[in-house]
């Protein structure tokens, strides 16, 4: 497989609604189902479309992958021309917003518009030592340890105080998942680094940051916004890493306001207004 190439990988995907094309792309070792309580709201006004990425969910896992950034460009690529869709906005959280980044520099002719949520132009050595904190706690003490040690990396205390079903749900999941895809994904996350590449990204974009993230700090919202040419950010006081599960509304408004805005924008210069 090389950059550019559509894959012959076919994503499981949602795809609902109607209107501009709304590409919801989740992180690492998750699935679309992180955009259960968005995705909906979202496909009232638009058409919205989210995969579940090689490895993940219910998509295939094919034993060669490597989970790096080319092979899952390229089947993003494959799913959109599949689709029958030339132009997209963009939306990555977590791995999901690397990915996406590194879609929009790849391929700027297929991405109308970008949302990076908790997202970063490198991998910093903050995050790697928390990704290296949860295989070891996964290797010496197991998948229950393991799925304590990511609902407290993850969400912000309070909100799963809150939801404590959910933390059970999560919990049960981890001692059936394969964490295969997610290692791998995560072995080439360790290496991404775009700092040099996004001063030159030329599509509309917006990031939204969380203050109380411990996976990926704060400080990367504002390095986006002042790298990026014309970037707007949104931050998010007491909320943790998973924003899109922790504050669905506020992820949907921001979507959707970045959304209407940038296509508003691209009428008024199709008309030469």
């Amino acid at each position: 497989m090389t950059d550019g190439v559509p894959s012959s990988l076919g994503l499981h995907s949602r795809d609902e609604g109607h209107g501009p094309v709304v590409l919801l792309l989740h992180g690492v070792g998750l699935s679309h189902t992180v955009w259960r309580d968005v995705l909906p709201a979202l496909a009232r006004e638009f058409r919205v479309i989210a995969p579940d990425l090689r490895g993940h969910g219910r998509s295939a896992a094919p034993p060669d992958a490597t989970y790096g950034f080319p092979e899952l460009e390229a089947d993003l690529l494959g799913l959109l021309d599949r689709k029958e869709v030339d132009g997209a906005y963009v939306v990555g959280h977590s791995g999901g917003a690397l990915l996406a980044l590194r879609f929009a520099l790849d391929h700027p002719e297929r991405v109308r518009g970008l949302v990076m949520i908790s997202g970063s132009a490198y991998t910093d050595a903050h995050t790697r030592s928390v990704a290296q904190r949860w295989t070891e706690t996964y290797q010496r003490e197991g998948p229950d340890a393991f799925g304590l040690r990511i609902l407290k990396d993850l969400y912000y205390p309070d909100w799963i105080e809150a939801h404590l079903d959910f933390a059970d749900q999560v919990r049960a999941a981890v001692q059936r998942q394969d964490l295969g895809p997610a290692t791998r994904w995560s072995d080439a996350m360790s290496k991404f680094d775009e700092k040099a590449r996004v001063p030159g990204l030329k599509v509309p974009t917006l990031i939204v940051q969380a203050m109380d993230d411990q996976v990926v700090d704060a400080s990367h919202g504002r390095i986006l916004r002042q790298s990026i040419p014309g970037a707007q950010i949104r931050i998010l006081a007491e909320t943790g890493h998973m924003v899109p599960l922790e504050r669905p509304n506020e992820t949907t408004e921001a979507i959707a306001g970045f959304v209407r805005a940038a296509e508003a924008a691209r009428t008024g210069a199709a008309a030469g207004t």
